[in-house]
């Protein structure tokens, strides 16, 4: 069975920093991009950053660049995104999601798979 799992987001101050995890089961990263999601109260759903299952290649969000990297450990089956400097707007939904592509991708169509999501706040 094909899954992704984020464990807990969190509360985080403004400026502060979170890191989130997106633990993949039933297929190998070896063959899927992962994308990373956000989608904020009465927002439509938005990428903000993707990895790519061959050469490790990245994509940033301009919203996010500079603020948040991911990354991804193989043999642990793991998806990071460290988001660092946070703000208000970063508060939102966060889901990892799969691709079955070559490279990379932000378009929600290509990811055929999704977690469920975790929340992640940032308030004073």
């Amino acid at each position: 069975q094909v899954q992704l799992v984020e464990p807990v987001g969190g509360l985080v101050h403004p400026g502060g920093s979170l890191s989130l995890s997106c633990v993949v089961s039933g297929f190998t990263l070896d063959y899927y991009a992962i994308g990373w999601f956000l989608q904020a109260p009465g927002k439509v759903r938005e990428g903000v950053s993707c990895i790519s299952s061959s050469d490790f290649s990245t994509y940033y969000a301009a919203s996010v660049k500079g603020r948040l990297n991911i990354s991804k450990d193989n043999a642990k089956n793991t998806v990071y995104l460290q988001m660092n400097s946070l703000k208000p707007e970063d508060t939102a939904v966060y889901y990892c999601a799969a691709a079955i592509i070559a490279n990379m991708s932000m378009i929600r169509a290509d990811f055929g798979t999704w977690g469920k999501g975790t929340q992640v706040t940032v308030s004073s």
